[in-house]
């Protein structure tokens, strides 16, 4: 992969942590309260139901920013690109679709079965 390609995957990455970083940010003090003992039951558990939605969100954009962050890393090791279970190149398609991943499409599909 050239220069121009590592450039172009780093302002992509950057982008995204950004966009990640800013949502965190607004999660954190937008995550509603639980239900509590008060009021009805049903609206107890509405609220159940989004809090617990809410923190699920929060977690899944938490994970998601760390993979990003790894990715900066891997550019900056010189290990962007390559998969880290069989060390083969990972294709442009999966990176242009995932670019924060780190294995290639047989592996990733091998890891979930």
């Amino acid at each position: 992969m050239d220069r121009r390609e590592l450039d172009r995957y780093k302002q992509v990455l950057l982008a995204k942590r950004g966009e990640l970083s800013v949502m965190i940010a607004d999660g954190e003090s937008s995550v509603p309260t639980a239900g509590g003992r008060d009021g009805d039951p049903t609206d107890r558990a509405t609220a159940d139901a989004e809090a617990e939605l809410q923190i699920r969100l929060h977690q899944t954009d938490g994970r998601l920013l760390r993979a990003v962050e790894a990715a900066l890393n891997r550019i900056r090791q010189g290990t962007f690109g390559t998969c880290e279970a069989c060390q083969n190149p990972i294709s442009r398609a999966r990176l242009e679709a995932v670019p924060w991943t780190h294995h290639c499409r047989d592996c990733k599909e091998h890891e979930q079965a």
